[in-house]
C-alpha cells in the first residue's frame, strides 16, 4: 500500500458490506484450519481422515460455533433488556446452559455429515478446539484493531494536519 499526497484521494480503498463480512470469515476459517491441522497433528483425540476434510470441517465448525455465539448474545441480550437481578441471573443461566449444551449439538453434526472421517473422542477435546480455535480468532482480531490504528496515525501527512488548522 503506498502512501497518498495530501491532496491524492486515489489511494483510498473502498470495502463493500458484503467483503467487510467475508474478510473476518475467510480469515477466522483459515485459522480453523490451522488449529483444527495442530490438533490432528499433536493430539490422538481427533483424527481427520485428510487435509480436505480439515477444511470442510473447519467451516462447518465456523458456521456451527458462530450461530451458537449469535444465539446466546441474543438470548443474554433479550434478558438483559428486561432488566431487573432475575432476569440478569436467568440470562447468564441461559448463555451457560447454550453454551455448554451446543457442544453435544455440534458433535453430532459433524458426526453426521462426517461420518468416519473425523473423530473427536469426547467433550473435552471439542471445548479445548472451539476454546482455541476462539482464542486464535480474538488473537488475530486484537493485532488487526492495532495495526489498524498504526497505520491511520502513520497515513495522515504531517502538512495535512497543519494545513486543516490541527
Amino acid at each position: 500500500m503506498s502512501e497518498g499526497t495530501s491532496g491524492d484521494t486515489s489511494g483510498l480503498i473502498t470495502i463493500s458490506r458484503q467483503q467487510s463480512l467475508f474478510a473476518p470469515w475467510a480469515t477466522d476459517v483459515l485459522l480453523n484450519i490451522v488449529v483444527l491441522g495442530l490438533f490432528v497433528e499433536y493430539s490422538d483425540s481427533i483424527v481427520i481422515d485428510s487435509f480436505t476434510i480439515v477444511i470442510l470441517a473447519a467451516v462447518v465448525l465456523k458456521a456451527l460455533v458462530a450461530a451458537t455465539l449469535r444465539l446466546e448474545h441474543r438470548v443474554r441480550s433479550f434478558f438483559r433488556r428486561r432488566g431487573g437481578t432475575v432476569n440478569k441471573v436467568l440470562g447468564i443461566v441461559t448463555a451457560i446452559v447454550i453454551l455448554f449444551s451446543s457442544k453435544f449439538v455440534i458433535l453430532e453434526v459433524i458426526d453426521i455429515i462426517f461420518r468416519d472421517d473425523v473423530e473427536i473422542d469426547g467433550f473435552i477435546p471439542l471445548v479445548l478446539l472451539i476454546i482455541t480455535m476462539i482464542a486464535a480468532e480474538q488473537v488475530v482480531s486484537f493485532i488487526y484493531e492495532r495495526l489498524s490504528g498504526a497505520e491511520d496515525e502513520r497515513l495522515v501527512p504531517p502538512s495535512r494536519n497543519a494545513s486543516n488548522g490541527g
